[in-house]
């Protein structure tokens, strides 16, 4: 949702409002935690949440320039070696006073902000900047931090007493986000981290377990049962996200995490102005957005799906559906390639190409501010990676486009492995043109599924900036805490019943069989007024491998329609997860230590869990005989053997930095287990 462009005074008093709010939630937790801590713990919490750890030593320390001419009481000495009390005195101070009073008032009675500045400007030279040369700032209750500019010097001098607003401000944002993130910290730290040393193998033992994985050549060309696969996969992978929202609070945190801190509120805009960052207004907004967004993924793949079965299906009533269908297909695949296209866009101009783009400021797209690239990416050649991910970022960019682009990157990735990044691009539509020849997308006529989603999903987002979850993510891992997650994901349920009727699982699962309906309708209107296309061309005849036929007759078996997930249902009611999903248990494996290894910190419910690499996991399943597919960019499918129980692919994303922790553990030992059946209990050491 756009938010109104927000000033220093702005941000002053959302920030202490923030800390307000964290300090009345968990006050007693952090005053147990923080006097728990010893010296040199009070001391790491402490750098923890500063940039580059560099802080003050001590309040006279000149080697950070003027910061200890404006915030002397943040400094090393006096928060971790004088005891406890010196930032909970401060944390209360700053928590719990009204702004008015810190200006007139300090902590235990102490100089407040306005006598300490003066002070400041009188032993220690603090001077205005030429900005602010005639300006005055009020400190009320009402206008708090406005600032007003006096036309010349003698009328200025009424109010040179008034502390100038770049000076107050500066010093209220820099100690208030300061306290912001120190809670968070302080509270992170009474969470059980991994401690556990990353398992060390020779590369001599990796590499020759790699050699016993088969490298499977890209077919030339998909059969309609192998894009059957590829859909179902997909879709089974994003429902496998939305499971895992509900069940696993580590996996809901990360994503609510990266949502929070990639929105384009934090870039700049046209005159320079950003929104503090550290600020929880945002963070209910963001935990709506995350939960719709993983919907409505799953959702056109679930869409998607049932299509191109459709399509499979409609052979025997000969060709009178298909240009219905696949004109259908070809706009649900443009809308999902659009989708995919503005998370991938989200990310990267809030990480790597932060430097080139820009927020403008009171224009809305889709609900989110408008973003635009500041420079054009073939003047970035030289940055070769950077260059083709803005191309990716462009909305001239089409899915078949981002196919070549996406290839570039790849190439580039395999000569130069340091600069791989994770790519969440699909291959799906390029795919599907090797199969069958889409249409167009048509922008304004025959569409059924794009403008129903896209008219439900602006009726939602006009309801996030609503939604108040703050008692269950302040801070964002405060999800972590038993229960917190259920809790939010259940008011969010209700929230949205309350506004919509329905919950959003009910709602987009209405919407899927409301288009199925509309297309079917098609069908028969098409067959009424004798409109079958004679000249088209036949479907083509599916080449069908052994291991895929199999596996598609074992996945129809148990693929039923369901509801879409429930984004806030509890999981023993949420109807896409049961029991009949996930595969029979399979035999127990003899493997060899180091595959032993790999398996068990994938499947381990401690919290202490510790990673693998990309390469371990290769080399564990390379040991249980699976041959790999290489697809476009990070994207793997690894292939069972012929003897194998279970003949059903999986296919992957080699994570960034090619190590498997956190989420990304859950998410591996999730899909397998739905896939194969596999737990710790399956495997043995030899």
């Amino acid at each position: 949702m756009d938010q109104p462009e927000l000033g220093k005074e702005d941000g002053v008093r959302i920030l202490h409002e923030d800390l307000a709010r964290k300090y009345q939630l968990h006050r007693p937790k952090i005053e147990q935690l923080w006097r728990s801590f010893n010296a040199k713990q009070r001391a790491r919490v402490f750098k923890a949440g500063i940039y580059k750890g560099i802080v003050l030593k001590h309040s006279r320390d000149w080697a950070l320039g003027d910061v200890y001419k404006v915030i002397p009481e943040l400094n090393l000495k006096d928060i971790a070696e004088s005891g406890p009390d010196h930032i909970l005195d401060m944390l209360e101070h700053r928590a719990t006073k009204p702004l008015v009073q810190q200006y007139c008032e300090g902590v235990n009675g102490g100089p407040g902000d306005c006598e300490f500045i003066l002070n400041s400007m009188r032993d220690n030279n603090l001077r205005y900047v030429e900005e602010f040369k005639y300006a005055f700032t009020i400190f009320e209750e009402d206008g708090y931090g406005e600032s007003y500019c006096s036309p010349n010097a003698s009328k200025f001098q009424i109010a040179l007493t008034i502390l100038a607003r770049s000076f107050e401000n500066g010093i209220e944002i820099e100690t208030l986000q300061t306290l912001n993130i120190l809670v968070e910290d302080i509270l992170d730290a009474s969470s059980t981290r991994s401690t556990q040393t990353r398992t060390k193998k020779s590369t001599e033992v990796i590499a020759t377990a790699l050699s016993k994985l088969a490298i499977l050549p890209q077919p030339e060309k998909l059969s309609l049962q192998d894009l059957i696969a590829i859909v179902l996969d997909q879709k089974s992978s994003l429902y496998e996200c939305l499971n895992l929202c509900h069940t696993e609070p580590v996996f809901f945190a990360h994503a609510v995490n990266a949502w929070f801190f990639s929105r384009p509120e934090l870039l700049q805009d046209q005159k320079g102005r950003s929104l503090p960052l550290h600020t929880d207004r945002y963070i209910s907004i963001s935990l709506f957005e995350v939960m719709h967004n993983a919907v409505a993924g799953a959702v056109n793949w679930d869409y998607l799906h049932r299509l191109v079965e459709l399509l499979d299906d409609s052979g025997c009533d000969g060709h009178s559906r298909r240009s219905t269908i696949l004109q259908e297909l070809s706009n649900v695949c443009h809308l999902e390639y659009r989708r995919a296209q503005a998370l991938f866009k989200r990310h990267v101009q809030t990480s790597s190409g932060v430097k080139f783009f820009r927020r403008i400021s009171g224009v809305v797209d889709d609900g989110s501010p408008r973003v635009s690239m500041k420079v054009k990416p073939e003047a970035l050649t030289r940055s070769p990676q950077l260059h083709f991910m803005l191309r990716l970022c462009l909305a001239e960019t089409d899915v078949f486009k981002a196919f070549d682009w996406i290839k570039k990157l790849d190439e580039l990735h395999r000569h130069h492995p340091s600069e791989r990044e994770e790519m969440r691009e699909r291959d799906f539509v390029q795919s599907l043109s090797t199969v069958l020849t889409l249409p167009p997308n048509q922008v304004k006529k025959n569409q059924v599924f794009e403008s129903k989603s896209k008219e439900l999903a602006q009726e939602l987002n006009s309801l996030e900036s609503e939604v108040e979850l703050l008692s269950f993510a302040i801070p964002i891992d405060n999800l972590l805490e038993p229960g917190m997650t259920e809790g939010a994901l259940s008011v969010l349920d209700q929230f949205v019943v309350e506004k919509m009727g329905a919950n959003m699982g009910s709602l987009y699962q209405d919407l899927i069989e409301s288009c199925m309906l509309e297309v079917n309708s098609r069908f028969e209107q098409k067959k009424a007024k004798g409109e079958e296309n004679a000249s088209e061309e036949p479907l083509p005849t599916p080449i069908r491998a052994a291991s895929l036929e199999v596996q598609l007759q074992h996945q129809k078996q148990k693929e039923k329609s369901r509801p879409v997930h429930s984004l806030v249902e509890k999981p023993d009611e949420a109807p896409a997860v049961t029991e009949s999903d996930i595969a029979e248990p399979t035999q127990v494996f003899k493997v060899k230590q180091s595959t032993f290894n790999v398996f068990s910190t994938l499947f381990s419910r401690t919290q202490s869990r510790s990673s693998i690499s990309w390469t371990e996991f290769g080399a564990a399943m390379a040991d249980l005989k699976f041959a790999l597919l290489p697809k476009t960019g990070s994207i793997f499918t690894f292939s069972p053997p012929e003897d194998a129980r279970v003949k059903r692919a999986l296919t992957l994303h080699r994570p960034h930095g090619s190590r498997i922790e956190g989420y990304r553990l859950l998410f591996y030992s999730a899909r397998m287990q739905r896939t194969y059946g596999w737990s710790e209990q399956s495997f043995e050491v030899t």
